[in-house]
């Protein structure tokens, strides 16, 4: 059994990462952190949205969490990410991590934990959207340079980050599958008089309204036609138990940076 510490267990994530563990029978909530300043500290983090006392109290930061543990689930925010990283690599603990608005120092970091254990990154822990990135892929080659590629996607008002991770995992896999980088041939911004349309770009629109959970979806206009590939996430809960699938997959694994296909993978 995987003994788990969710990270930001109070947060909109957090919670439902607590809620998705206590699904399962093959692994155990056995830790639970927050911000310094967080409302929730030394609440039992299964009472947080009326579920059952767990006896797992929030703390402030992995270093208080005292029961034993091997995996930690992270979807916080860079600055704590980057703390975690450095935790896990020094304590030999695996993790889980779902956070966005990373930058290359912080890809480079995650890169170096996994020489010293195992790691899962994605950018979407849904098993639909594992599965867009390889039709998007498999799209890209078949349709090549004569159709146009634009990248939409919608999230809640309360998304900091944009495009989000999973619209820019997208556009990585169509970039990488027609031999190009993304960050040659990515545009995300129009406004004004911007000119006829290039041939070769990827192009993104960003939507944050409401209580959007995710959406997005993928254009391939061609001549006379239009190819759509849409993925819609109506529950938080898809990430959630991607997220935990993914820790108890990882129990088994050495170490090393494994993504979502990994665990979704056929043995």
């Amino acid at each position: 059994m995987s003994n788990i510490v969710v990270a930001g267990a109070a947060g909109r994530m957090g919670r439902e990462l607590v809620r998705a563990i206590l699904e399962r029978d093959d692994v155990q909530l056995t830790g639970a952190t927050e911000h310094p300043d967080s409302p929730h500290l030394g609440m039992d983090a299964g009472l947080l949205d009326g579920n059952k006392s767990l006896g797992v109290k929030i703390v402030a930061g992995i270093e208080s969490v005292s029961a034993s543990f091997d995996t930690v689930i992270d979807f916080t925010a860079p600055a704590s990410t980057r703390s975690l990283l450095k935790f896990a690599a020094d304590n030999s603990k695996r993790l889980v991590i779902g956070t966005t608005g990373l930058d290359k120092n912080d890809l480079q970091m995650i890169k170096d934990t996994a020489t010293k254990t195992s790691v899962v990154f994605a950018a979407n822990y849904s098993v639909g959207v594992t599965l867009s990135l390889e039709l998007l892929a498999h799209a890209a080659k078949v349709l090549g340079s004569d159709y146009d590629i634009e990248v939409i996607e919608a999230h809640h008002k309360h998304k900091e980050d944009a495009p989000s991770g999973t619209a820019l995992a997208m556009g990585q896999s169509i970039a990488g599958a027609i031999g190009k980088d993304l960050k040659d041939c990515a545009v995300y911004a129009r406004e004004g008089i911007t000119g006829p349309r290039p041939d070769g770009i990827i192009g993104f629109s960003t939507i944050r309204a409401g209580e959007i959970v995710g959406e997005h979806t993928v254009l391939f206009v061609g001549q006379g036609e239009q190819l759509e590939v849409t993925h819609k996430a109506t529950d938080r809960m898809t990430f959630a138990r991607g997220a935990v699938r993914a820790a108890e997959w990882l129990a088994s694994q050495s170490a090393g940076l494994y993504d979502m296909s990994d665990v979704v993978r056929p043995a």
